[in-house]
């Protein structure tokens, strides 16, 4: 009897080269969560101008609840990521969208102010599907343009959600309340169709755990370990990460408004026209990655990138307030650095530091420890402008935060970088020492 076609695509990749499983995985990937996205930000395209509930906007509550959700998903990942097993990932990622889709339908159904709950039921279970995505793609000798390509289809799929949303209410006639789940309905049977393909992905090869360590599910004792073992530059680069998440789930949210003060309100490609750049410039940089095979020099040089990121934030918000660069020239240029800083976090910063360390465990626990921290910062943000500086528009918050997350982002990135090249040399002489004896 013929072979299945479950078991011809797995044995396919496995015995095919390199470059046509990272094409297969690659796409996979990317495809799947640019239909995982449209879950939760397709929203952000809607405005909802005049509602505001407890002397605070309407979205504003929207934002902070979806985030709260989002936010709490982090820290539960922590464990649940970091202990899930390989053969739970795609059920865990159909259950926890099915709950996000079911919550968009609810939130179109329930009548406001009642409905900014579903909101909370949105963002908690998406939180974790991150993490049950990248589980396919760490630990390979190719893990660098895997996880680019995981990585700026959040970058894309921003723009295109968004313009999915502006195209449904300005084209289609969808009411604002009823456009998220009605973008959920489109991008659901794309989504499933990924998932089946990503999920006949095999595990990491002999090869692969030579070169970039095993990776294995992580109990309360490891997780407890490594945090002491790193603590000052998990400090570091996590208060570096709570800063460009901030920043990140800022211009996500409120993208729509700040495109609307600078003239730009009534053109939905507008979103995906200034994303497009963005995630082919990352993803060939971070990409580029692959080709260093040494795991400590990576480490550095993905420091290096992130800190460069960091710094054109703060020069192009600059250019554009002199004047030199228009609207959609820095709007590019702030993704580009926010996205040179952002997309390591998210896969290969971690895979390396793992890699370099020879540290058996998974990529899955640090990156929610990270998280979990950058989404408490996210709704702070959100908080300080509705009750403390109402007032203020939100493109002057994008410009002030920008110049603040640019200068004080680039001394954390910095400040790690010189823990890691010391701790490496220390951990490389005790090493040698074993060795020996």
């Amino acid at each position: 009897m013929a072979l299945s076609t479950e078991h011809f695509i797995t044995r396919w990749l496995r015995n095919s080269n390199g470059f046509w499983f990272t094409v297969f995985t690659s796409l996979a990937a990317f495809s799947l969560y640019t239909c995982v996205y449209a879950f939760r930000k397709t929203f952000a395209a809607a405005t909802f101008d005049g509602q505001s509930y407890g002397g605070v906007d309407y979205k504003s509550w929207l934002v902070i609840f979806q985030i709260m959700g989002y936010g709490l998903s982090k820290f539960i990942g922590i464990k649940v990521i970091s202990e899930l097993k390989a053969h739970a990932r795609s059920m865990g990622i159909l259950i926890m969208v099915s709950i996000a889709g079911v919550s968009w339908l609810l939130f179109a159904l329930v009548p406001p102010p009642y409905n900014i709950i579903f909101l909370f039921t949105n963002g908690l279970p998406l939180g974790m599907v991150w993490g049950m995505v990248f589980g396919y793609l760490e630990g390979r000798r190719m893990t660098e343009v895997l996880g680019a390509a995981l990585s700026v289809s959040f970058i894309f799929s921003s723009g295109l959600c968004r313009s999915t949303g502006a195209y449904l209410i300005r084209d289609w006639h969808v009411t604002e309340t009823w456009m998220p789940f009605v973008a959920c309905c489109i991008f659901s049977i794309p989504l499933l169709i990924f998932l089946y393909l990503l999920d006949k992905v095999p595990p990491p090869s002999t090869l692969d755990e030579q070169l970039r360590t095993k990776r294995q599910p992580m109990d309360r004792a490891e997780r407890k370990k490594f945090i002491t073992t790193f603590l000052p530059g998990i400090i570091l680069f996590v208060l570096c990460y709570v800063l460009l998440t901030i920043y990140r789930d800022f211009r996500d949210n409120f993208s729509a408004e700040v495109w609307d003060t600078l003239g730009y309100g009534n053109s939905p490609e507008i979103f995906t026209a200034t994303e497009v750049p963005v995630s082919i410039a990352v993803l060939i940089i971070m990409g580029s990655l692959m080709l260093i095979k040494n795991n400590q020099l990576a480490l550095m040089l993905n420091h290096v990138i992130i800190g460069i990121g960091m710094m054109l934030i703060g020069v192009s918000t600059l250019l554009f307030e002199l004047e030199f660069i228009n609207a959609p020239t820095w709007m590019i240029a702030i993704g580009l650095g926010l996205y040179m800083g952002y997309v390591p976090f998210n896969s290969i910063f971690f895979d390396r530091l793992i890699a370099a360390f020879q540290y058996v465990g998974t990529v899955g626990f640090i990156m929610y420890v990270a998280d979990s921290s950058g989404y408490l910062g996210s709704v702070s943000i959100v908080l300080f402008k509705e009750f403390g500086f109402r007032e203020l528009s939100w493109l002057n918050v994008f410009i002030s935060s920008g110049y603040i997350i640019s200068i004080a982002g680039t001394i954390l990135i910095a400040g790690s970088m010189v823990y890691f090249h010391f701790r490496h040399k220390q951990w490389k002489a005790n090493t040698s020492v074993t060795s020996r004896q």
